[in-house]
Order: C-alpha cells, then structure tokens, then sequence
C-alpha cells in the first residue's frame, strides 16, 4: 500500500523535517514543498497498523506540527 502524508512544520524547519522523515523505515521520499504544506513525504507499507506507526514516527520529529494522510486508493477492476 502507498501514502502521501502531508506536514505542516515550525518555520523554516521543512528541510530538516524532510531530512529526518527518509531515516524511517517506509518513508521512500520526502520532499519540502511551497504551498498549504512544508512537506510532503511518501511512504509504503503492507499493513494500515504500519502507516499508523509511521505517522506516530513523524509526530514525534522536531518541527512538526501537524499532518495530513492521503492514502492511495488501487485501480479500479472493470466489471
């Protein structure tokens, strides 16, 4: 399964965030971006308890103030 989790970070912290979110185990890319957020990260995993665990991961970086998930729906299968 793929994610795109959005960050809202303290001022001027988006790089370190980035950085920091690509030390854990998931997170596959972390970019600092202009706009409603300062980060946004991708991530994959095979279980939602795993997304859960990441998300409680980037909680706890300095700098983070809140997040956003949006988990990526698969293709739909034609009937």
């Amino acid at each position: 399964m793929q994610a795109y989790i959005f960050v809202n970070t303290d001022s001027g912290r988006p790089w370190d965030v980035a950085k920091r979110a690509l030390e854990i185990e998931g997170v596959k890319m972390a970019h600092a971006v202009t706009g409603q957020f300062d980060v946004v990260i991708y991530v994959e995993f095979s279980k939602i308890e795993e997304l859960g665990k990441l998300v409680g991961e980037l909680h706890s970086l300095n700098g983070v103030l809140r997040t956003q998930t949006a988990i990526a729906m698969p293709s739909r299968v034609p009937m």
